[in-house]
């Protein structure tokens, strides 16, 4: 246990690295109980704390990757949670924000959910204040339906969680972009009888039977036909509640047999 000296009047320019392992210096130093410090790295200062906690790196600046070692607080009036009837609850810019961290970095997750393996977030998303600020100008409601991060209905494909192709969907929109990551055929289609079986659900998210085929490429085009129809109907039924830009995307989607 660290024994503090209690006689030395004035620590000022003492060094020690906290437990995010950043730098930290005393700049100001009243008394045990009340001195200031300086975190040179983000030009960033912390008042009034403990010398006790400074000796055991239990300082931190809102500049600390303090979520999965990638994400910060940052400086900012966004906040990570609420007071509701007397209880803290967590903002939904907040935990939008934390699940999107834990999609990309969490390696527990990747193991569940390998297609986010590749995924990343744009640097400047990595700061909390940053992100809540799109999330407040960007965030809409559909009736009660949960809604959704999404990255990859207006980019095809995307791996980056950006402004430029991040977007808030529907749960019921977010269901029909699902890729298949644990077949080696293509997505809706399975053997039957020796030969192909294509399913796709229809605009209700009824499971359709389309039919069995010869060969996998005439059971792809039968379920490519028919899931773009139903992602048109969809997009038609939301439209003028969504986004301009994610019915666009609907609208001109393609699936693909890769997908």
């Amino acid at each position: 246990m660290l024994k503090i000296n209690n006689r030395k009047s004035n620590r000022v320019g003492e060094i020690r690295f906290n437990n995010f392992g950043s730098k930290m210096i005393i700049m100001k130093y009243n008394n045990r109980k009340d001195i200031d410090i300086y975190f040179p790295a983000t030009n960033y200062v912390v008042y009034n704390r403990a010398y006790k906690d400074f000796l055991n790196g239990q300082v931190s600046s809102l500049y600390d990757k303090t979520v999965l070692g990638i994400g910060y607080f940052g400086k900012g009036k966004y906040k990570c949670s609420i007071n509701v009837e007397r209880k803290s609850k967590v903002t939904s810019a907040y935990q939008c924000w934390s699940n999107m961290l834990h999609r990309c970095y969490d390696n527990k997750l990747h193991k569940k959910r390998p297609t986010y393996k590749d995924c990343i977030v744009l640097e400047e998303w990595l700061n909390f204040q940053k992100f809540a600020k799109w999330h407040e100008e960007n965030y809409y409601q559909v009736g009660e339906e949960e809604m959704h991060l999404d990255k990859d209905i207006l980019v095809k494909g995307n791996k980056v969680y950006s402004p430029e192709t991040c977007i808030f969907v529907p749960i019921r929109i977010n269901s029909l972009f699902k890729t298949n990551n644990s077949s080696n055929l293509p997505i809706g289609i399975s053997t039957k009888l020796l030969k192909y079986a294509a399913n796709c659900r229809d605009e209700n998210l009824n499971n359709t039977y389309l039919g069995i085929f010869e060969t996998i490429e005439e059971a792809f085009n039968v379920y490519k036909l028919h899931k773009e129809k139903v992602i048109k109907l969809i997009a038609e039924k939301y439209k003028g509640g969504i986004p301009k830009k994610l019915y666009d995307a609907m609208y001109n989607y393609k699936v693909e047999i890769t997908d």
